[in-house]
């Protein structure tokens, strides 16, 4: 008689659970329907939803669902819908630029703003020197970001310089990605508690998206943006730690871009933390604006974040407008090559177009999985005329975009599925001459330390490795 009853409860307990998860799989195979973008990929949800809702279902909370609908509400506080108008209203739009390049204006719903100074920054020696500098002048306050802040002599650096500021009456704000900096202990950020820095994690008032495990490593701010008083911002690939410095045994010398802007753009970078803030923390910071905003250049800036909460796949459509404007050179430099179909039928386009097309990539992984996919994919480009290259001066982790002579775009986004669609992510675009110059002679340099990938290379290629490539591949979407 007990082990029937047991039996009964047993099989109560698993029928309710059963039920349950059946139940969770309808109400997600009808948000997808509700929310559908490709129906391949909603096919294959549902598909997955109806045959297999364990564990299926609880795999799609994780890289299905987005939760980030409320962030609007943040763009709404930051002020996004008058933006254009108040760019206007003090005289910073750059009309001309912003005529030439609708679409990326569009999408960022910032203008191009002018006179702008803008400073390459190479690897992390110089990129650090130049942040860590512009942090002990700030006199109203320091607003910086990273996906990756570590607990080494560099993030103590760091430290360092926002609790000097901090204690000199600064206002000092932090954030960090709950993913990417999961390792930063609890000592390290209650020292700068402690001594007058505000920090916060992305997910700080998002409970869960904030559970360990899985539920918060999909989608990730992975921008890196410092500003100082509304006048100087730095963006780029690089994060607070020593391998980003050249230090690590692994990859040795790490190579990466950043760029400092001084004037209107740096205020734009300012406005793009403040929806970050107020997503993170539910607070608003003060967004009174300079009543001399300085124009120390002549470049014309666009800063144009992107992310998940966007409407349409806002950056993925950028870049395939910069590509398709191609007609002389295209060089594209990033650490992870997983484009979508998009943005590959794009580049096949230019290269028929006779552009020519570069695309420089690391010899070295440091994400396995990634790396494969990419090799898969870069051997599409060979395949098709494209010409790939692989760093070979050290691990490779820039990421920049030069068209013709008319624009280059610096900043977070990885050329793949998950910086285009998935992560918080910044450009900032860049149509002066001197500066275009200055990315130009970079490259080159570059391109002299990499490797050409020819047909022979590939059919060089072992078969398990094209398989685990190919494998790889077929993951793109969450990788």
């Amino acid at each position: 008689m007990d082990v029937s009853r047991a039996f009964l409860d047993n099989f109560s307990v698993i029928a309710t659970l059963y039920i349950a998860n059946y139940l969770l799989a309808f109400v997600c195979a009808a948000r997808e329907i509700m929310n559908s973008r490709t129906s391949q990929g909603s096919i294959a949800w549902l598909i997955s939803l109806a045959v297999l809702p364990f564990p299926t279902t609880f795999i799609y909370l994780v890289f299905g669902w987005k939760l980030f609908d409320d962030y609007a509400e943040a763009q709404t506080h930051s002020g996004r819908a008058w933006r254009m108008a108040h760019s206007e209203d003090i005289r910073i739009v750059d009309h001309a630029t912003g005529n030439d390049w609708p679409v990326l204006t569009r999408v960022a719903e910032l203008p191009f703003l002018y006179g702008n100074a803008a400073t390459l920054l190479i690897d992390g020696e110089e990129t650090f020197a130049s942040i860590i500098d512009g942090i002990s002048r700030a006199q109203d306050y320091v607003l910086a970001q990273f996906y990756i802040i570590r607990d080494d002599a560099l993030g103590q650096r760091f430290a360092d310089a926002l609790i000097e500021r901090a204690q000199a009456g600064v206002q000092v704000c932090l954030l960090y990605d709950d993913a990417g900096s999961h390792a930063l202990p609890r000592s390290y950020k209650n020292r700068l508690r402690d001594n007058g820095v505000l920090i916060y994690s992305f997910n700080h008032r998002h409970r869960l998206l904030r559970l360990y495990g899985l539920t918060r490593i999909n989608y990730r701010n992975h921008r890196k943006n410092v500003v100082i008083d509304g006048r100087e911002a730095w963006v780029g690939g690089l994060n607070v730690g020593d391998e980003y410095m050249g230090l690590s045994e692994k990859f040795g010398r790490w190579r990466d871009t950043h760029v400092k802007v001084e004037g209107p753009a740096a205020l734009a970078c300012s406005l793009m933390f403040r929806e970050d803030w107020h997503w993170a923390t539910g607070e608003d910071l003060p967004a009174a604006y300079p009543t001399d905003i300085p124009t120390p250049g002549d470049n014309p800036v666009l800063v144009m974040p992107t992310g998940p909460a966007d409407k349409l796949e806002d950056c993925a459509i950028a870049f395939t407008e910069v590509i398709s404007r191609a007609r002389k050179r295209l060089w594209i430099v990033s650490p992870y090559f997983v484009p979508g179909i998009e943005v590959q039928t794009a580049l096949f386009a230019a290269s028929l177009r006779g552009v020519d097309v570069r695309i420089l990539l690391p010899e070295k992984a440091d994400h396995t999985i990634v790396w494969l996919a990419s090799y898969a994919h870069a051997d599409q480009m060979v395949s098709h005329g494209i010409k790939v290259y692989r760093y070979e001066g050290g691990f490779l982790h820039q990421k920049v975009i030069l068209c013709d002579d008319e624009i280059a775009g610096i900043g977070t986004v990885n050329f793949d599925y998950r910086s285009f669609n998935i992560n918080f992510e910044v450009t900032l675009w860049f149509t002066g001459a001197e500066i275009i110059s200055h990315v130009e002679k970079m490259l080159e340099i570059d391109f002299e330390a990499s490797r050409l990938t020819t047909t022979k290379n590939l059919a060089r290629r072992s078969f398990p490795f094209r398989l685990a490539c190919q494998g790889a591949r077929l993951l793109s979407p969450v990788l």
